[in-house]
């Protein structure tokens, strides 16, 4: 009985994994079957030249290259607030926090990480119009709005990864720092962080992928369909999950359609060259606390 228990076990776990892969497989193929003919100069910078629209010599006003800017600066915006915020409150929880302080907060986290994001996102809106009617009457909806509430949104995500990944570590390796001398702040430092860096970087690479995706959010904070490059982080700005949900509700003939694949290819592209740059740095991180 308990040999054919585990083969019934052994069996769905193969035949999910496999789901798993034919979906992605499936989607894949059928997002690059859609989009990939569309994909091409013009579909980017427009009747612009790609050198002056990098240059930023003219504005590109038909093609996908702002808001490809504007979802590159909307992600990295996010993961400056969100990343040192996350990874100290990781470790307060893991090292510092305890009893009912340490239990309140988790439980907080947790809430955090259940609300909607469209609920975010009108926390965002609410903040930019308070600050509007009582700071500046220059506040509006904006990139910076945008990126503090994508942060907000991702926090749970970097905390809990951060807290998991220092209490996993050997407690052998632990205390051999202390042991020597070293002091608790000191320890986390040198041992403790380096230790659960490849695991802490898991947690950021789904924080990239939920800030480059998320549209709910920056329909309400700041995003728009056409506004070229912001000049600063107080401008409205273009994303491509924003344009690729205009494009796909209000699309007016085929090409408009293709481009809105083609969008959707690109944003996939992105998310691929950021999670692999993500990994990069993980597999060297790893690597070099193997060799200590």
């Amino acid at each position: 009985m308990k040999g054919i228990a585990e083969k019934v076990v052994v069996g769905y776990s193969w035949m999910s994994a496999f789901i798993l892969l034919g979906s992605v497989t499936v989607l894949g193929s059928y997002l690059v079957a859609r989009g990939f003919g569309a994909l091409d100069l013009e579909l980017v910078f427009g009747d612009v030249h790609p050198v002056n629209a990098v240059l930023m010599k003219e504005r590109v006003l038909s093609g996908l290259w702002p808001a490809i800017v504007g979802t590159f600066l909307l992600v990295i915006t996010a993961l400056v607030f969100a990343v040192p915020i996350g990874v100290a409150s990781g470790i307060y929880l893991a090292e510092y926090g305890k009893g009912r302080i340490k239990s309140t907060l988790s439980l907080l986290f947790d809430i955090l990480a259940s609300i909607p994001s469209i609920v975010v996102g009108l926390f965002g809106f609410s903040v930019a119009v308070f600050l509007h009617q009582n700071l500046s009457g220059r506040i509006y909806p904006c990139l910076l709005i945008s990126a503090l509430s994508l942060a907000f949104l991702v926090l749970p995500y970097i905390i809990r990864t951060t807290q998991i990944s220092l209490e996993s570590v050997p407690d052998g390796l632990r205390r051999t720092a202390p042991a020597l001398g070293a002091s608790k702040l000191q320890n986390i430092r040198h041992v403790l962080l380096p230790r659960s860096l490849p695991a802490l970087l898991s947690g950021i690479i789904l924080a990239t992928g939920r800030c480059a995706e998320d549209t709910a959010v920056i329909m309400l904070t700041g995003v728009v369909a056409s506004a070229g490059i912001p000049a600063s982080l107080l401008d409205s700005y273009e994303a491509l999950p924003f344009y690729i949900y205009y494009i796909s509700s209000q699309y007016s003939n085929p090409d408009e359609l293709a481009g809105g694949y083609g969008a959707a290819l690109i944003l996939l592209i992105i998310c691929m060259l950021l999670f692999g740059v993500a990994f990069f740095a993980k597999n060297r991180f790893e690597s070099r606390i193997s060799r200590l």
